[in-house]
């Protein structure tokens, strides 16, 4: 147990490993809620979420105003920022996830053995899934609804920035659960980001099946390095564009805005853009001209140098950098091939894209290229739980055990045997 300063007059206690006992209990509770119930449950969260938008834009307040006054990145703050139309969004992925297709308790790929009996799949939930993330408040909500959706308790520990927003969500998520009658220990919004509390909170495997951090490269790794517990990787999204030979260019060069600068603080952003030599004269400068008009910093390699002004060339970080910021490197290759390599080295497996109208390469990249996410002509913005389809997401596994890429309420599960005989024995 902790004593903590919780920054007024007021000291509080905290015990991590009596909550996450308690969220071990509380678990077979959401578990084992009819599908109605939980619908309900979720359809409550949605609309409590939006009766507190004033509590939760004024509290978002006073994180922004000491996020400024402590320096933090534009980016950072941008993930951060909540406003009416952000609250709205995030109940609409609240009221969407609620209206999926219930999954739990379904029985699938019953087959009839030489013995008589019949052996089956029965997707249940994974038990207590802790997640820890950084500054992005909407995570609260969406991370504890996907659980819920898939029959999970869970405890949430946010980053210090977003303190003050994360507590009145989950105040919106405690008011529901009491509405219901249902435990508070099903969800945890852990009240302080203090390193000791998940130093131990990684080392509950007893009470705790699954850790999800999502955040920097630097959390990813601490946690990865001392979790006892299971840990679903979201490393950093080196996200890349290949312009083929083959490429409407204008296709190429909306797809290449969007990704790069409808929001530069996400880590389906694009990083790096790859272009065919054959099609560089073309395309290069209308390229050019879009970074200038959107203040795009440019790391060029040799070949493309000439196209850009007051680029930087290009070294071998600048392949491997996540910039989050307007802020891109740019490199010629000789053919799909040289395109194909650079991406197999370079690649954090977030998310790749192809602009081609070349039928054939464009299945050679769906295979061949080893990442969660790969596209045909399409922004790498997509790549979010939202828009795939998932009503929201809980993280992006660029790891392959158990899921691989957007996570969704399902990828919150497993499957157990089911066997079912008639008083069957084995010869």
């Amino acid at each position: 147990m902790m004593t903590i300063d919780n920054g007024s007059d007021k000291y509080m206690t905290f015990d991590i490993q009596m909550t996450a006992k308690k969220a071990s209990a509380a678990k077979h509770q959401i578990a084992s809620l009819s599908n109605a119930k939980r619908k309900n449950l979720l359809t409550l969260i949605g609309n409590n979420l939006i009766a507190a938008t004033p509590a939760i834009l004024e509290a978002n307040r006073l994180d922004i105003d000491h996020a400024k006054s402590s320096g933090l990145s534009a980016a950072m703050l941008d993930r951060l920022l909540l406003d009416k139309s952000a609250i709205k969004n995030i109940a609409d992925a609240v009221f969407q996830i609620a209206a999926q297709p219930d999954f739990l308790g379904a029985i699938s790929h019953m087959q009839p053995q030489p013995s008589g009996i019949q052996v089956g799949k029965m997707r249940i939930p994974l038990g207590v899934i802790a997640m820890i993330y950084e500054s992005r408040p909407n995570v609260t909500i969406d991370a504890a609804v996907l659980c819920l959706k898939s029959g999970n308790a869970v405890i949430l520990r946010g980053g210090k920035e977003a303190q003050h927003s994360n507590q009145a969500l989950a105040q919106v998520l405690k008011t529901s659960l009491n509405s219901l009658q249902l435990s508070e220990d099903i969800v945890t919004v852990i009240p302080i980001a203090d390193r000791e509390v998940m130093a131990t909170m990684l080392t509950l495997s007893e009470s705790i099946d699954l850790v999800i951090p999502r955040g920097g490269e630097g959390l990813i790794n601490y946690v990865t390095a001392n979790s006892r517990i299971p840990v679903i990787q979201h490393f950093k999204g080196v996200c890349h564009l290949y312009v083929d030979k083959a490429a409407q260019l204008d296709k190429a060069l909306a797809i290449l805005e969007n990704g790069k600068t409808q929001r530069t603080g996400v880590c389906n952003a694009l990083e790096t853009l790859l272009v065919h030599e054959s099609i560089a004269a073309a395309f290069l400068p209308l390229a050019a001209k879009m970074f200038e008009s959107k203040s795009v910093v440019v790391h060029a390699c040799a070949k493309s140098l000439t196209y850009f002004k007051n680029a930087t060339p290009a070294t071998d970080s600048d392949w491997h950098a996540e910039y989050l910021a307007l802020e891109i490197a740019v490199r010629i290759v000789n053919d799909a091939e040289h395109a194909f390599e650079h991406i197999r080295e370079y690649a954090s497996g977030h998310t790749e894209v192809i602009v081609t109208e070349d039928f054939s390469l464009a299945q050679r990249f769906m295979r061949e290229i080893d990442s969660s996410v790969v596209m045909v002509n399409a922004s790498s913005r997509f790549s979010d739980g939202g828009e795939l389809g998932l009503g929201a997401e809980i993280g992006i596994s660029t790891s392959k055990l158990h899921a691989y890429g957007p996570m969704g309420a399902e990828s919150l599960t497993t499957e157990k045997f089911v066997v079912i005989g008639d008083g069957s024995v084995r010869e």
